[in-house]
């Protein structure tokens, strides 16, 4: 409901208790300053004060230059600040640990009174009437682990998520007057039509829903609480210097302090308005084109550092609705977030993500957002890649770039360590892997080695982490990673970063030979990096094959495909000089037999390395054919068959019965006319590229032969 504002202001009887004169402009200058402003919810009236305020501590005065000079944070400001004011500090810190004191007590009471489960659910609802006692800072904390289902007792869990938008709203007269002091106009003047109450309060701030009165448009206005800031800087110092001395009693190699910074720093960009819309109309820009993605407009000209208006968005909490599609749609949005653009959304708790009545993923609080550098992006992909393909070896190097572990440290140990750690993990598959459980298996070994998590992926594994909780809040098998590594497997195929290309190199090719099982396995997941809305019918055997062999195709001739493409062509080239190696070999043992005195003849021409690459260029074939290989195990192996120089013959046939049984260039050759001209073209020139490619490696060879006699 709006309540519709008349044109002045003497009209606002149900917001404020007393008419305020119009003025004309607002000056910062024209305005005398108090030499002491008192950081409370009330303007000069303590009845209204909020009950979340009210208990949270902060009722304090500070100076307004010292309010102003919390606008960034700056610990040393901070600290500066509080140095004069011992008795705050004190009383603030007494309040934490009488507060938790208590509560840990009776905790304790009922164990040993084997009453805890009986009291379960009566704790659950203490712990968050305690955090909000305690104020925005430990509100903020309970939501960053407020959806987390699998990690959090049930009764916890759903306690702490009332705290994502059930705070006691602060009068709705300050909110007003911060709206006009801000915006430096009169509320009539600014909207037509506002919600006599806010639609929704937090620790930062509160909504109300309003029309624009010159564009019409339905908003949300949010409205910063006053006072947060001083709050949440004292608080800030208190852990802060809390987190110094447990990394000095428990020698942790992390840098707890930098992790503290970091989540400050941006708690206090959180909190300034402009910021929040600038990342807004940011976030629209790169992520807001992405099918059945909805990111508000932002409104500049009307957001201050304590007020933000942007436009209004109606839908239901993601974590309310049965959407497994919208939940794959955030996870393809976060994978462009976190792995493409680097510019991502840190705080993506249900409070902030609703899907709107007409079925879209809508992002609606920009302020908590995180920065990820090209080079750390690429280091986690690739650390991704050597996971599943259960290379531990180097991803202990990539921890090493990462920054989680330091270069000095014992690589061999840490392989070791994390072998025994991520086996399990990957042992049923990269679909199933947990994100929550691979975090709380590395526990022990991070602290073994003395990890340390930079203060920057703090944030990242933040924002992982309560994606995977809102998702297994109504899907206990969504895995996070498992659904993230299809685009992670797509963009290492397609990305022209050279760092990336070394790194697929490294993977397709292990000492030499060439890992065509893994390949596969990357076309594979790459090939279920999709997005689309409506349900794939079910075909017959014939029809998927025929759409499985056109998406390859088409995925190889794109221009992204390139380096992929190039790679299966110098592989085809070897597959065909062994073929032919195999041929030749076939016709000179038919030829010997039948030549008598001569039976003992043996004469080879092919070398191991051409008998893989025949059986490569087979399973290339069952690959671009449709068909995927079932053995998805190594190449070649210590006591591979490859040895054998009995078998030349063996190859030969096996590969001219297997293609006849299979036909695998009748299915490709049927799909060609489905696909886009200028891939039909790329096509039409492949025999003269392979031709060309082949006489140079026959050459090649034939020179290296008659050297090494």
């Amino acid at each position: 409901m709006l309540l519709r504002l008349p044109s002045s202001l003497l009209s606002l009887s149900p917001f404020l208790s007393t008419p305020t004169p119009k003025p004309s402009r607002f000056s910062p200058s024209s305005l005398p300053r108090p030499r002491r402003s008192l950081f409370r919810c009330a303007v000069q009236n303590d009845s209204v004060i909020d009950a979340f305020t009210e208990k949270s501590g902060y009722l304090f005065e500070l100076t307004a230059s010292e309010a102003n000079s919390l606008a960034d944070y700056d610990i040393s400001r901070i600290g500066d600040i509080y140095r004069r004011k011992p008795l705050i500090v004190f009383r603030r810190l007494l309040q934490v640990a009488v507060t938790f004191g208590k509560w840990f007590a009776l905790r304790y009471i009922d164990y040993q009174t084997e009453r805890s489960e009986q009291m379960f659910e009566v704790r659950a609802a203490e712990l968050r009437q305690i955090l909000v006692e305690l104020g925005p800072a430990y509100v903020k904390i309970a939501q960053a682990i407020s959806s987390r289902p699998d990690l959090i007792p049930p009764s916890y869990l759903e306690e702490l998520s009332l705290l994502q938008d059930q705070i006691s709203p602060f009068s709705t007269e300050v909110a007003i007057k911060t709206i006009e002091n801000e915006l430096a106009l009169p509320i009539d003047e600014l909207f037509s039509e506002i919600s006599p109450e806010p639609v929704a309060a937090a620790s930062l701030g509160q909504v109300y829903q309003a029309k624009l009165r010159y564009r019409g448009q339905v908003v949300a206005v949010k409205v910063q609480r006053p006072g947060v800031q001083a709050a949440i800087s004292l608080d800030i110092l208190i852990l802060r210097s809390l987190a110094g001395l447990l990394r000095r009693i428990r020698k942790l190699n992390t840098d707890l302090q930098a992790v503290v910074d970091e989540w400050a720093s941006s708690l206090f960009r959180e909190m300034d308005y402009r910021k929040e819309a600038k990342n807004g109309i940011k976030f629209r820009q790169l992520y807001g084109g992405i099918p059945d993605v909805l990111v508000p407009e932002m409104y500049l000209e009307h957001t201050t550092r304590r007020v933000l208006v942007m436009e209004w968005v109606e839908g239901q909490k993601l974590s309310e609705v049965n959407d497994l599609y919208l939940v794959e749609v955030g996870t393809y949005c976060s994978f462009n977030q976190l792995l493409e653009c680097g510019f991502y959304h840190a705080d993506p708790h249900p409070g902030n993500l609703l899907r709107t009545y007409d079925g879209k993923l809508a992002y609606i609080d920009f302020g908590m957002m995180g920065e990820f550098k090209e080079e750390l992006r690429n280091g986690f992909i690739e650390a991704s890649l050597h996971l599943v393909n259960r290379d531990f070896r180097a991803l202990a190097k990539d921890f090493v770039t990462l920054g989680l572990i330091p270069p000095t440290s014992d690589k061999e140990a840490v392989t070791e360590a994390l072998t025994g750690v991520f086996q399990n993990a990957v042992a049923k598959g990269v679909s199933n892997i947990s994100f929550g459980d691979l975090l709380g298996d590395l526990g022990i070994t991070m602290y073994k080695f003395k990890f340390r998590i930079p203060s920057y992926f703090s944030l990242v594994i933040r924002s992982l982490a309560v994606l995977e909780g809102v998702a297994i809040g109504f899907n206990p098998d969504y895995k996070v990673l498992g659904s993230t590594y299809p685009w992670v497997a797509r963009k290492v195929l397609t990305d022209n970063s050279p760092q990336l290309k070394s790194s697929l190199q490294a993977v397709l090719y292990e000492e030499g030979v060439f890992r065509i099982d893994r390949l596969e396995s990357l076309l594979a997941e790459s090939l279920r990096a999709r997005t689309e809305k409506s349900v794939v019918r079910k075909q017959d055997d014939d029809a998927n094959s025929r759409e499985l062999i056109k998406q390859i195709l088409s995925f190889m001739l794109a221009e992204k495909g390139a380096f992929v493409k190039d790679i299966l062509l110098q592989e085809f080239v070897k597959g065909l000089d062994a073929l032919g190696l195999a041929t030749l070999d076939s016709l000179t043992t038919v030829a010997t037999t039948n030549i008598p005195f001569i039976t003992t003849f043996s004469f080879s021409t092919m070398t191991n390395e051409d008998k893989i690459n025949l059986r490569t260029l087979r399973r290339l074939l069952l690959l671009l054919s449709g068909q995927r290989n079932e053995n998805s195990k190594a190449v070649i192996r210590k006591d591979s068959p490859y040895k054998n120089q009995q078998m030349n013959l063996a190859e030969a046939s096996l590969f001219f019965n297997q293609l006849g049984s299979i036909q695998e260039v009748l299915p490709i050759l049927s799909v060609i006319p489905e696909l886009p001209p200028e891939s039909q073209q790329q096509i039409l020139n492949l025999p003269a590229d392979l031709t060309g490619r082949l006489i140079s490696r026959a050459v090649a060879r034939t020179i290296r032969r008659i050297i090494s006699w």
